[in-house]
């Protein structure tokens, strides 16, 4: 799948990982619409203008600082500050600021419908005459464009989802990269006789399962293709193939920690990185993490196999930047945007977080990033919960995290699962809705 065609089989190829930025662009700067409202951002001496920046990524503080400093650097006039908050709270507060007008002059915003739903709440400046804006792939665009139409977000990454490894404890007992569904069991099955554990792995928090769920579930479809027929109302997650990947799911618990019930992000991170945990299922976003708190960690990465005999990588277009329609500096946020769609800001965000930038023509040092960036160019597969299906109220892709809690807690069966997914979805997919 090539990387300009991030959606045809039914949406979002990571083009993700990795090759990326490149840029400059084309277009007039976008003007203030009006200078009402209220913004975090303050007015320094000698004209100088301080903008706020919120993320859900706390762990990227340190290094927005150099991007942020070579910002600066160039526009000596506006100051960035940059205020991430924990990813967990980090929706309500951003949503309860807003709405009070209060909230930051620079936003993240989530990919897809929960970030789109801020522009269509009115929160969000768009940004179509954005220099440098036209230079991404209308796919990646899509991740944070209206359904007016509209871009509301400059893409900031391209991420892909996968089965992490330690290369040392597969080596130590001889084990290879699985290349079917019962190697995957059996390579399970040896590490926990060898009092290994198997895969770190929580179910705390729900992402964690719809993610994990993404890399499992497309090896039982075999991939893109029922994504094709779910999108045209052909199929429905009540399909016996969709029912296979939710008993997958469910035959990996052996093989999870004792009480992974409990445990969250940070503790099932701690527990691959300290090599007390042969396998990790996480996204490319973790990757810097764990090389930073593991330097010497001899990590590498499969994908999923599929009961076709193929591979897949689970993709998507991750967080964008937004510009707070309230905000009272709205050019000079308008600026810093401008500056994330250049070549300069992709090789920052690529050097420093070990991750895709969304710029195109940007290539990364780290042959892991190039592995992910490589696959995604040819075994590419939405994640289908985060692409399609975040609508809703609860949205589809919450509805399944619930009841997969729900089936790890002994209390939903994985066709029960499968059936709840399903409600929810027919409640406002269109091909769904009778």
């Amino acid at each position: 799948m090539k990387r300009n065609c991030l959606h045809t089989a039914a949406s979002v190829v990571l083009a993700a990982a990795m090759a990326l930025a490149g840029c400059s662009g084309g277009g007039e700067t976008a003007k203030p619409s009006g200078e009402q409202g209220g913004s975090q951002g303050g007015q320094g001496g000698s004209g100088q203008v301080t903008l706020t920046m919120n993320s859900w990524r706390v762990e990227d503080t340190e290094g927005y600082k150099k991007i942020i400093q070579a910002f600066e650097a160039e526009n000596p006039g506006i100051k960035i500050d940059f205020k991430p908050l924990k990813a967990t709270e980090y929706d309500t507060i951003l949503n309860t600021a807003l709405q009070s007008d209060s909230g930051p002059d620079i936003l993240q915003l989530r990919p897809y419908a929960p970030g789109v739903s801020l522009a269509e709440a009115g929160h969000l400046e768009p940004l179509d005459n954005l220099p440098g804006i036209r230079e991404f792939p209308q796919d990646v665009l899509a991740a944070a464009t209206g359904k007016d139409g509209k871009v509301y977000g400059v893409p900031l990454s391209l991420n892909s989802t996968q089965i992490y490894y330690n290369k040392k404890i597969f080596d130590q007992y001889g084990l290879k990269e699985p290349k079917s569904w019962d190697e995957l069991i059996a390579t399970a099955k040896t590490l926990k006789e060898k009092g290994v554990v198997p895969f770190a792995f929580g179910a705390k928090e729900g992402w964690l399962l719809s993610l994990s769920h993404g890399v499992i579930a497309p090896g039982t479809y075999n991939g893109n293709a029922f994504v094709d027929k779910l999108l045209k109302g052909e199929s429905t997650f009540t399909s016996p193939e969709f029912v296979k990947s939710l008993q997958r799911m469910q035959e990996l618990a052996p093989y999870f920690p004792e009480n992974f019930v409990g445990l969250e992000l940070n503790d099932i991170r701690t527990m691959f990185f300290t090599e007390k945990a042969a396998m990790f299922i996480n996204g490319s976003f973790e990757l810097e993490g764990l090389k930073k708190m593991n330097p010497d960690l001899p990590i590498d990465f499969f994908p999923m196999p599929t009961d076709d005999g193929s591979t897949v990588l689970t993709t998507w277009v991750d967080g964008s930047y937004a510009v707070n329609a309230k905000s009272k500096h709205k050019q000079e946020a308008l600026k810093f945007l401008a500056f994330m769609t250049t070549k300069k800001f992709g090789e920052l965000f690529a050097g420093e977080f070990k991750r895709i930038s969304a710029v195109p023509g940007v290539s990364t040092d780290d042959p892991l990033v190039n592995k992910m960036a490589e696959m995604s160019q040819s075994i590419a597969t939405p994640y289908l919960m985060v692409v399609h299906f975040a609508e809703g109220n609860p949205s589809t892709k919450k509805t399944l995290e619930n009841a997969l809690q729900g089936m790890y807690l002994g209390k939903l069966t994985p066709e029960q699962v499968a059936q709840e997914v399903q409600k929810s979805a027919e409640k406002w997919f269109p091909a769904f809705k009778k």
